[in-house]
């Protein structure tokens, strides 16, 4: 009885929401979950309301196990937008449709001010006046910042005429909340991903093999690149850098590029494997931006989703390109400063937000100054790289640890407590770290064609080369896990 009593908790505390556990991709829960899940998808595949239905109820219960009761706030949003596209479309009145415009825009960036920014501008409102005002200390939801940003661009879009609002509620809440994406993108736009929903599911061989390689190649970037090089260098100077010289520093600063680059993207991976088993395209969101040979390649190689829709929502409201050079420079760096304050309330990202922007502006200053002069100067490949890379490496000191302070010690201990004497011992101690890294580096480099290949060699082989290439797969990355889940770096945004 005790046995049995003691089973039926242990099952029940793995179904709730536990703030210490959430459910995320990379933990073991999940793949028993979603074989389940996948195994209904199947049965119900040819019946598309019951499908979308199968689907919505998971991915519901997905973001509870994530966040809570927070879960309501989808909910709340996915109710209120489709009502609202709805009164837009349907209006005739100019003003009228402006002001459910702004209603929209006002609820849905209020709700992600209150939970994000609130505490923040409390503290500033301390800090820069005689005033005592209580922190609210709010929790911040899972996803917000994600499915935030894809209600704006359903309504915007809708009200410019680009895009016809879905007729049925279920429809909607399936975009809003569909799993793999809901938690930490890619940024969805209704246009492109509507229209495939009520498609006739069908998973050909180069859907699984597209799929596979996605979700393993992704999974192997966060568990084994990620995890490894987070728990190993980069968690432990980052919590206390004045502990070490600047060659830790240094070296957890290169570690952290890899750990933001394999555990996002790597995300990213596996939700598109994912949904392409599921019969959807997801487009790519990182295209090797460590390859880039300039700041501007990199923002359209980096967080793709994001970059993209901060240039059509932001900037090109702004004004763009289109009220001359200066402006041009203003309204990249005003983008670029509120896509870093989108990634949180601290001064850290509004600094690393900052630099992005200036150097956007000055790269688009000096395409326009050679352009005009006629002068066609290029750097060698490499060399453009390499600052490139440097810059961007530069940028995530103020990105990485958690204050402004911290930020400060780490690129203080790098410039004036650089003891190389520790060099020879730091080597020795750490060389399975530098092994990671020299590796990742190379696996980065890579031709993105290979990626291409490798999918269609897959698509040509049967299912035991599957089973035989996934549990070597999942012995790899049973070796290199963690005994505690790390969540994504991104779960915070």
């Amino acid at each position: 009885m005790n046995f049995n009593s003691e089973t039926f908790q242990l099952l029940l505390n793995q179904l709730v929401y536990q703030a210490d556990s959430p459910l995320v991709f990379n933990s073991s829960f999940f793949l028993f979950f979603f074989t389940f899940f996948f195994s209904g998808y199947a049965l119900l595949y040819k019946k598309t309301t019951w499908r979308l239905s199968w689907v919505v109820l998971f991915s519901l219960y997905f973001f509870y196990k994530a966040c809570g009761y927070y879960v309501g706030l989808i909910l709340l949003a996915s109710v209120v937008d489709f009502y609202i596209s709805h009164w837009i479309d349907q209006s005739k009145n100019t003003k009228k449709k402006k002001g459910l415009l702004i209603f929209s825009i006002v609820l849905n960036l209020g709700l992600l001010f209150y939970f994000k920014y609130t505490d923040f501008f409390i503290q500033l409102w301390n800090q820069w006046g005689d005033h005592q005002v209580s922190y609210l200390y709010l929790i911040l939801p899972v996803g917000i910042s994600f499915y935030t940003f894809e209600n704006l661009s359903y309504t915007v879009d809708v009200y410019r005429g680009h895009f016809k609002p879905v007729k049925k509620w279920l429809d909607y809440i399936f975009f809003l909340s569909f799993f793999p994406k809901l938690m930490m993108g890619p940024i969805v736009r209704a246009a492109d991903f509507l229209p495939q929903t009520r498609q006739q599911w069908t998973l050909k061989k180069d859907d699984i093999a597209f799929g596979f390689f996605y979700i393993f190649s992704g999974c192997f970037k966060k568990v084994v690149i990620s995890d490894y090089l987070y728990n190993q260098i980069v968690s432990v100077v980052f919590d206390d850098p004045t502990r070490y010289n600047g060659i830790y520093n240094l070296t957890a600063v290169y570690a952290y590029a890899l750990v933001i680059y394999c555990d996002f993207s790597g995300y990213s991976d596996m939700a598109i494997g994912i949904a392409r088993w599921m019969g959807l395209k997801i487009d790519t969101n990182f295209l090797a931006p460590y390859q880039s040979k300039s700041i501007t390649e990199f923002w359209r190689r980096w967080h793709i989703s994001l970059s993209s829709w901060l240039r059509d929502y932001l900037y090109i409201p702004l004004g763009g390109n289109r009220k001359g050079l200066f402006r041009t420079y203003v309204h990249l760096f005003i983008t670029m400063l509120l896509g870093g304050f989108w990634h949180g309330a601290n001064w850290t990202f509004i600094i690393w937000g900052a630099l992005h922007g200036g150097a956007l502006a000055i790269d688009k200053w000096r395409l326009d100054f050679f352009k005009k002069r006629n002068i066609h100067f290029q750097l060698p490949a490499a060399v453009s790289i390499f600052l490139t890379f440097h810059f961007v490496v530069f940028c995530w000191i103020f990105f990485g640890p958690d204050s402004l302070e911290k930020s400060t010690i780490v690129l203080n201990q790098i410039i004036y407590n650089f003891d190389l004497s520790t060099l020879m011992a730091f080597m020795t101690h750490y060389q399975p770290v530098l092994w990671m890294i020299a590796g990742a580096v190379l696996l980065h480099q890579l031709p993105l064609s290979w990626n291409e290949k490798i999918i269609d060699w897959l698509s040509r082989q049967n299912q035991w080369v599957y089973v035989f290439l996934g549990i070597g797969m999942l012995m790899v990355f049973a070796y290199y896990k963690s005994d505690n889940i790390i969540p994504p770096i991104y779960l915070q945004f």
